[in-house]
Order: structure tokens, then sequence, then C-alpha cells
């Protein structure tokens, strides 16, 4: 999944590369640093998994805000404001470059000729257990 923070002043996207993302202004120890008094030395953090970003505030004195609503902890969606202070960004959320070309090299379009085989597949007979569950038992054979 690629995530970036989209500046709402103009300036140039930043990539969220890692699984997780410090955000302040303490160099050395931020990994993404914003180098404004009003954001705290330790802000907070950004956690990308599962196809989804998360944000939590480290009890920043001037907050981390999305959508204008300040927030301890919640999910990010693509297209939401990010603020830490007054810094706002636009959050992207979408695929990486790598798997957009790649699932796109791998579409292949196939035209139908005659008509398409509609007969339907072996279905193998049910066992005749006796159960009070949804599980079905195949017979041996299959």
């Amino acid at each position: 999944m690629r995530a970036q923070l989209i500046p709402l002043d103009g300036e140039r996207p930043i990539t969220l590369a890692n699984d997780v993302t410090l955000v302040g202004r303490k160099p050395g120890m931020c990994d993404l640093i914003v180098d404004r008094s009003s954001v705290s030395k330790l802000h907070c953090l950004l956690v990308k998994t599962d196809g989804l970003l998360f944000v939590r505030d480290l009890g920043s004195t001037n907050g981390t805000k999305v959508n204008g609503q300040r927030v301890t902890r919640g999910a990010l969606l693509p297209g939401d404001e990010l603020a830490f202070a007054s810094v706002k960004y636009t959050v992207y959320l979408g695929p990486d470059e790598e798997q957009a070309v790649s699932s796109h090299e791998s579409t292949e379009v196939i035209g139908i000729v005659g008509q398409p085989d509609l007969d339907p597949p072996d279905i193998p007979e049910y066992d005749e257990r006796d159960s009070e569950s949804d599980v079905r038992f195949l017979s041996e054979e299959y």
C-alpha cells in the first residue's frame, strides 16, 4: 500500500515508506520532521497495516486533528485532512506503483467465440451423517 501526506500548502508530497512513522520536530528521533514550533518534539505516530493507516497522538500540546476534529487515535481514510497542530495534509492511500503496473500488465482481454460451456461441474455426494451444524462431510470417494 502506498501512503502519502500531501501538504495543503502545495509542497512536495511525503511518502510514508515505513510501517511505523514517528512524527515530530526532534531530529534524530522522528522519522518525519515537521520543523514548526507548534508541533511537539514527539507529536504522533502513523501506522500502516493491512491496507489501513492509523494515527495516534502522543500527548502533543497543540493536538492532532482529522477533518478538523482533535483526536487521540483513529483510522485515516483517503482524502481525510490530517493536521499536526497547524500543519495540514491530505491523506492519499492507494496501490504501490509496482502493484499498479504489474496488475495492468497481467490483465488479459479475451473474446468469447461460440457458446460458453454451461455444463455444471461434477459435484460430490454428501455423507448422510446426522448433524445439527451447517458443516457437511464429503463422501470418502472424493
